[in-house]
């Protein structure tokens, strides 16, 4: 009689794992399993799992524990995820299913407002986005976070990634189907976020200047507008000098508040 070594192989640890996953797919502890099956194939330091929809405030599915989301995060949600590279690449329909901040980040995205206020405060160098369609209106995104004591993705952390990314998907996608109807009565309208980018410094800009008021407001630089709008560099350095005059403003930071500002009054117009 041949006896079975005591010590699983490493595709049966996975197999078992990832059959535990399955499991709990269409369980309300799925995001907790999933999070923790991930971890066998990539290390990272945080895990944020959120459901985008059109018209939407975006939805946090994990961390499942209100005591984890931090004030940073709860910023986010509310307020400057309309300006965030991830939620504006699910926007224009330019991303694959796995991506790196590096690669849909404009290009001058560390030196806007909203990087330096919010986003530097979750303290990652490194983020690693799994992305699935859930339906037509809904965008599921599972972000790893990387702390600079981790350093860069790996290589084979990256393909590990990839490779099971349809499996990843398929399951949220069951898990959705199951259990939807827990997380969309938390539903709140984003209007006044969009409403606010549309309808900033309206009267005293031109919409041309509105257009590239957010797009800075972004992270684009001059050259990455210019490129955009299809105009030269040119003539997006003479806007920001106009934008600049109109507003009564010298630097980013001066316009991202003004933009705040703007927001905040929607906001209060719409709860009255």
């Amino acid at each position: 009689m041949i006896k079975s070594s005591h010590l699983e192989s490493p595709s049966a640890q996975f197999n078992r794992s990832l059959a535990t996953l399955i499991d709990h797919s269409r369980l309300k502890s799925f995001p907790n399993s999933l999070v923790e099956f991930l971890s066998e194939l990539c290390h990272f330091d945080t895990a944020l799992m959120v459901t985008y929809k059109k018209s939407f405030k975006p939805i946090i599915i994990y961390p499942t524990d209100p005591g984890d989301i931090s004030i940073t995060l709860h910023n986010y949600i509310n307020k400057y995820f309309v300006l965030d590279p991830l939620f504006n690449a699910i926007q224009a329909q330019e991303i694959a299913t796995i991506s790196r901040l590096s690669e849909i980040a404009p290009d001058s995205f560390e030196s806007t407002e909203y990087y330096q206020s919010c986003y530097k405060n979750f303290d990652l160098t490194e983020e690693i986005s799994l992305v699935t369609q859930l339906n037509q209106q809904v965008t599921c995104a599972l972000t790893l976070g990387r702390k600079s004591t981790l350093g860069p993705v790996t290589r084979a952390e990256l393909q590990r990634l990839q490779s099971i990314a349809p499996v990843i998907s398929s399951l949220i996608r069951q898990f959705w189907l199951s259990q939807s109807q827990e997380y969309v009565k938390y539903e709140k309208s984003d209007s006044a976020m969009k409403e606010a980018l549309k309808t900033f410094a309206s009267g005293v800009l031109t919409r041309r200047e509105q257009e590239i008021t957010a797009l800075i407001l972004q992270g684009h630089s001059s050259k990455a507008i210019a490129g955009m709008l299809n105009i030269s560099p040119g003539t997006v350095k003479v806007h920001r000098k106009n934008i600049h005059t109109r507003l009564n403003t010298s630097t980013q930071s001066e316009i991202f508040n003004l933009f705040l500002t703007h927001l905040n009054e929607l906001e209060n117009q719409g709860a009255q």
